[in-house]
């Protein structure tokens, strides 16, 4: 039995779910997510809490459980509190201003990268090249960080390029290390 699928999720005061068979929607003070979960997965609300059931119990109803358990949470927890991925820059140069809702990056190449958000995303820069997105869709706003990153990921011998904070960078220690007298 799944540990995390068996476990409710508590919906918080001034957030409202709302089922329909195998759709739900929660909204809340930041905004409203809608999703639609497996058939294998049955949603159902007791008191003031999600309850998420398998409808069989072959492999996939197994596999699926604690997975839509989690979507949901996430969902009911991006309309009551949001997300946030904090990305910092490290390298000679390399700096992150806003242009309107536009991110622009310069990150040592011959051409600034602009980067626009999908809409209910936001993107903010703070001082000392720190970029912060931000929004209620967990798996949009990680996306949206894991593009900023791929823009310049943090290479291994000096650790330049933007990186997650609190993020640890594997460093090799180059070429001068290795030679013996």
């Amino acid at each position: 039995m799944s540990r995390i699928g068996k476990a409710p999720i508590t919906v918080p005061k001034g957030v409202t779910v709302d089922i329909n068979g195998s759709d739900i929607k929660v909204k809340g003070p930041k905004g409203e997510l809608k999703r639609t979960i497996r058939p294998e997965i049955a949603l159902k609300m007791e008191d003031d809490k999600v309850v998420l059931t398998r409808v069989k119990e072959d492999r996939m109803s197994r596999s699926l459980h604690g997975l839509s358990r989690t979507l949901v949470a996430n969902m009911v927890q991006g309309v009551s509190g949001g997300f946030e991925k904090v990305l910092e820059m490290t390298g000679v140069g390399y700096r992150a201003v806003m242009d309107g809702r536009k991110l622009i990056l310069s990150l040592g190449y011959s051409h600034p990268v602009e980067i626009e958000p999908a809409q209910g995303l936001e993107i903010t820069v703070g001082k000392g090249n720190v970029v912060t997105v931000t929004g209620i869709d967990k798996q949009a706003v990680g996306d949206l960080a894991s593009f900023i990153r791929d823009r310049r990921p943090p290479e291994v011998y000096k650790g330049k390029g933007v990186r997650y904070r609190g993020e640890v960078i594997r460093r090799k220690a180059g070429k001068a290390a290795g030679k013996k007298k």
